[in-house]
């Protein structure tokens, strides 16, 4: 079983090795070529999952070492994988989710030209990502860590003739390498301290080293996770992100990638919890990302950026429960994993509505969609209640379970956090209700399709055609093909039956609790209580958005709003004050040096220079070529020479 593991990793590795290099020749079928492997690597999975499930629950992990990497003097890094219940988990759901992609990108990018580099790109990015979640040591995740960026890069400005998208894959890659950078920080350090860069002894040793060097490694590990999975500071990229192809927004954006950065905390969880300090940040960075994402969220027009809030925030309660220590681990995942389905659905029902609207993005111009697209109505009316956290579906148990345990916390932290997490309950349920009645419900407010140049229109992807439906006509909406509504309905299905059953008899607690362990802390109020006021919090958000856009029209031209609603277009001026603080900080900086060294490094080297020259030119005088000029230098020294004789002996 443990040689299946490797093929894991292979089989989509190989499928971007065809793809990318295959040539023209595998243009008409290499996008089933690339799905096959996918759905090949979700088979792996699911035989060593079954594997996993017949032994017990500590002996379950599965290790095994391909080939020695580095072997120099004292120095080793190997290429090895360990497979245990936490990264099992991330497989299914990477390979899961990813073949069901795949199969939705099939129609979606259907008359792309260029669709074969796309697949090789999706499979790449499979592959990068399940290498990051089976490495058995720190520095072979790096390698994962930094493929999924590559990856990233390639498939956010894979319409790279756009110009808002190349530069949105830039700023996407700029961003993630502040965060690596801190990773690799963080791994220098745990060599250093022990020696080693695998899981097994720096984790388990790691009560053995100071608090402050566990501190500092905790600090880099967070700035790490803050790149990839998009929090606070390191949140500016994700929403530019959108500019890819909607698959793209579903696969990196949702589902995996983004989640990466809790799969980081997590795994690490023995160096925060010996770094009191380090975790007091990871639950703040989270609790002010779970607000910042849905302030975000509530403002947006643009039905890609609107989810991409969502997902900063939700993304944000997943890393406030990593930060909780064993009393958080477990639900930190359970939420990962119910909104790897729900907000996947989400964005691949975006898609679909785009599909239908001649590539339209802004809700404003919507409308009364259900009547049109019915199965994408259903389906992502599923999502829309999974998220909010409607009872009896997936993010009613995972996100509750959060908020419990934040509470559970105790004292005054416990209250603030727990209080944070039910704010941010409502202002989902607000916004997530406002892009349902603005995009289904309401009078249509269709306009003509863009044109293929217009800044909002996204260009030639699968069954839309030419990327313009006929530019300056109007959209006829339509239900989008099988090869898009059947991965939106499984994906629909998870979003409403994943989270009953992870709580039925406990049953993902028991799952994880042998790598993660489980605490139940010491809440002040019990969990009948926090359910009751979640679902308050819930009414109160969706009852304020119907009131606003359910009860009147929806304007075509937005209202100038408020202050804070006129930021949150902005979000919420993060790019402003990026510009501010970095660029133009940056560019200060730069002058500063350079001024610097025009008159200190360059003053001291020319002025070197000049005094050199000056001496030469006046000792040059001295050999002018004349003979009578060396007889008069010569009697003129013998006269000096007598003269010192003569008084030193008169001395």
């Amino acid at each position: 079983m443990e040689n299946l593991i490797g093929l894991l990793v292979l089989a989509p590795l190989l499928g971007a090795g065809i793809l990318l290099c295959g040539g023209r020749t595998l243009d008409r079928a290499g996008h089933w070529l690339g799905t096959l492997l996918a759905a090949a690597s979700f088979a792996l999975g699911a035989v060593l999952f079954a594997d996993m499930l017949g032994r017990d629950a500590d002996d379950r992990a599965l290790d095994v070492t391909v080939f020695q990497w580095v072997p120099v003097g004292g120095f080793r890094a190997d290429v090895g994988f360990h497979l245990d219940q936490l990264s099992m988990t991330f497989v299914l759901l990477i390979t899961g989710v990813g073949t069901l992609i795949h199969l939705y990108s099939v129609g979606y990018m259907e008359h792309d030209e260029r669709r074969r580099r796309f697949f090789g790109y999706l499979n790449l990015f499979l592959a990068a990502m399940l290498l990051l979640v089976v490495a058995d040591n720190y520095l072979l995740l790096y390698v994962g860590w930094e493929g999924v960026g590559l990856a990233s890069y390639l498939l956010i400005g894979f319409w790279q003739h756009k110009p808002s998208a190349a530069t949105a894959a830039k700023k996407a890659f700029l961003v993630n390498r502040v965060g690596d950078v801190g990773l690799s920080i963080a791994i220098m350090l745990m060599f250093t301290t022990f020696g080693t860069f695998a899981f097994d002894p720096v984790l388990g040793d790691a009560d053995r080293a100071g608090e402050g060097k566990l501190t500092a490694i905790g600090l880099m590990l967070l700035l790490a996770a803050c790149g990839k999975s998009a929090q606070v500071p390191l949140q500016s990229w994700l929403g530019d992100a959108m500019e890819g192809p909607t698959p793209v927004s579903a696969l990196i954006h949702a589902a995996t990638m983004v989640t990466a950065g809790v799969y980081l905390i997590t795994r690490s969880g023995a160096i925060f919890e010996g770094a009191p300090d380090a975790q007091l940040a990871v639950v703040t960075v989270g609790a002010v990302t779970l607000l910042f994402g849905a302030i975000v969220g509530c403002a947006k027009d643009d039905i890609k950026k609107a989810l991409a809030g969502s997902t900063m925030s939700q993304i944000g309660y997943m890393v406030l429960a990593a930060g909780l220590g064993p009393i958080g681990y477990v639900f930190a995942i359970m939420h990962l994993v119910t909104h790897g389905f729900f907000k996947a659905g989400l964005f691949l029902g975006a898609g679909s509505v785009m599909h239908g609207m001649n590539d339209e993005v802004d809700m404003r111009r919507y409308g009364g969609l259900r009547r049109y697209m019915p199965v994408t109505f259903v389906t992502f009316g599923l999502g829309y209640l999974a998220i909010i956290g409607f009872p009896g579906l997936s993010g009613f148990f995972s996100k509750d379970k959060i908020i419990e345990a934040a509470f559970a916390k105790g004292g005054t932290e416990g209250w603030i956090l727990g209080g944070t997490a039910l704010l941010g309950a409502a202002i989902t349920a607000y916004y997530m209700t406002r892009v349902m009645i603005m995009t289904f419900f309401g009078e249509k407010r269709w306009a003509p399709a863009p044109s293929p140049d217009a800044p909002s229109a996204e260009p030639a992807a699968g069954t839309r055609g030419d990327g313009t439906h006929g530019a300056g006509e109007l959209p006829h909406p339509h239900e989008s093909p099988k090869s898009m509504t059947i991965p939106m309905i499984l994906l629909a299905v998870g979003s409403v039956f994943a989270g009953g059953l992870f709580t039925l008899n406990d049953t993902f607690l028991k799952w994880l609790e042998p790598v993660t362990g489980h605490e139940e802390g010491d809440s002040p109020v019990s969990a009948l209580t926090v359910t009751g006021a979640t679902m308050a919090v819930l009414v109160v958000g969706v009852a304020l958005a119907w009131f606003q856009y359910g009860r009147k029209p929806v304007p075509v031209t937005p209202p100038r709003g408020s202050l804070l609603t006129r930021a949150a277009r902005r979000d919420l001026l993060q790019d402003d004050f990026n510009h501010i603080v970095l660029v133009r900080g940056g560019e200060q900086l730069t002058r500063g040096l350079e001024a610097i060294d025009r008159t200190v490094v360059d003053g001291a080297v020319n002025g070197t220079a000049v005094t050199v020259g000056g001496l030469s030119g006046r000792m040059r005088r001295l050999q002018n070529g004349y003979a009578r000029s060396y007889a008069v230098s010569m009697f003129g020294g013998a006269a000096v020479l007598i003269a010192a004789t003569l008084l030193m002996r008169a001395v």
